[in-house]
């Protein structure tokens, strides 16, 4: 299988983007000025061109859904809850019970968290908008932890509980 990869700036931190040719296959956010290929030379597809435009444009406030082909790796149960998260949209969010009561896991609110933290594709699987049952902050393992939950949180324009 080939892997295509690029790196990008964002307001964010860096983004690195991985392909497999077809789909994107993970984005990672800068962390501590590090990315996990940082010395692999970049190699860019079609797939991570458009990527890379949809995400500027996201940036920008231009756009608020993606249409990028993707192909996040996990087990049946972390794949259905990111995909009930690629359907909670720009400015809306959801609450880990509620991401466990749309995948008939109503009780598996610890399960449900693991398949959020281990997203391997976050903004266009918006990880980001998961936010605690009371609606307030909780953690975010991309890029610089809850700060960066924060900036894409007010970037879309969601409110948080006082």
């Amino acid at each position: 299988m080939n892997t295509y990869l690029l790196r990008m700036p964002s307001p964010i931190g860096r983004l690195e983007l991985v392909s497999d040719g077809t789909a994107v296959a993970s984005l990672t956010i800068e962390r501590d000025g590090m990315l996990p290929r940082e010395h692999s030379p970049e190699t860019v597809d079609d797939v991570l061109r458009l990527a890379r435009d949809q995400l500027e444009e996201y940036f920008d406030g231009e756009r608020r859904v993606f249409d990028v082909p993707l192909n996040p790796s996990g087990t049946p149960f972390r794949r259905a809850v990111w995909d009930r998260l690629r359907e909670v949209g720009w400015g809306e969010y959801t609450t880990y019970g509620e991401l466990g009561m749309a995948v008939g896991k109503p009780t598996a609110g610890r399960a449900v968290g693991g398949a959020i933290g281990s997203n391997p594709i976050p903004l266009f699987i918006g990880c980001h908008r998961v936010l605690g049952a009371d609606g307030r902050v909780t953690g975010y393992s991309g890029g610089q932890g809850i700060p960066t939950k924060l900036w894409l949180l007010e970037h879309e324009g969601i409110t948080l509980a006082a």
